[in-house]
């Protein structure tokens, strides 16, 4: 998973780039003399993690191509990273309607790609701070970004049910945002479908 880097890491992989590509190794000791031993570790450490370097060997590593870097960038995460959530969640709105159409409806494409997620207002800090980590905008109530950002909407109470490994608004209240719209009315005749067979 490729994730956003600080300035300070692009000038490095930038610095090992130009100097050595994506097929020759390298090691720390390319900063010795430039910057500190902390400020190396925390360097190597975070373009390991964010994907722009990989091991080469015990000791040394490898940039990762630029441009598998740049299409990274806007690939699709959350739904992989939401597995690593340690707190409460539901998806709701349009993203309720896309995991409950099984994605027959589609809100989302590389320039932009929203997730609507009610969370407990008690849990904010912890939600900004999750999704902080992996670099992902997110905003409370309403916002928009180039690529993926989530939406973070604070309640009170929270009413989900696990669809496939995600938590999501129960069928009933997705089908009602659905019924309410046209714009969602493929994607409401087809759940209407599918889940009156499943219960049938």
């Amino acid at each position: 998973m490729i994730t956003e880097i600080p300035q300070y890491c692009l000038r490095a992989y930038s610095l090992f780039y130009s100097k050595h590509g994506s097929r020759e190794a390298f090691g720390q000791n390319e900063l010795d003399w430039i910057v500190s031993q902390s400020m190396k570790k925390k360097i190597f450490s975070i373009l390991l993690k964010s994907g722009w370097i990989e091991k080469a060997s015990k000791n040394t590593y490898k940039c990762v191509q630029p441009d598998k870097v740049v299409k990274g960038l806007l690939e699709f995460k959350v739904p992989e990273i939401m597995k690593q959530a340690e707190r409460p969640y539901a998806f709701t709105s349009l993203s309720s309607i896309e995991i409950w159409s099984d994605f027959v409806y589609i809100q989302r494409g590389m320039e932009r790609s929203p997730y609507f997620m009610k969370v407990l207002k008690k849990d904010l800090k912890y939600w900004k701070d999750f999704f902080n980590s992996y670099n992902v905008p997110n905003y409370i109530n309403e916002g928009s970004a180039i690529g993926e950002f989530v939406v973070l909407i604070p309640v009170g109470r929270l009413n989900a049910v696990d669809k496939e490994g995600l938590y999501v608004e129960p069928l009933k209240e997705t089908m009602k945002i659905a019924r309410e719209n046209e714009m969602y009315s493929y994607a409401y005749n087809y759940m209407r479908e599918k889940y009156a067979a499943a219960s049938a």
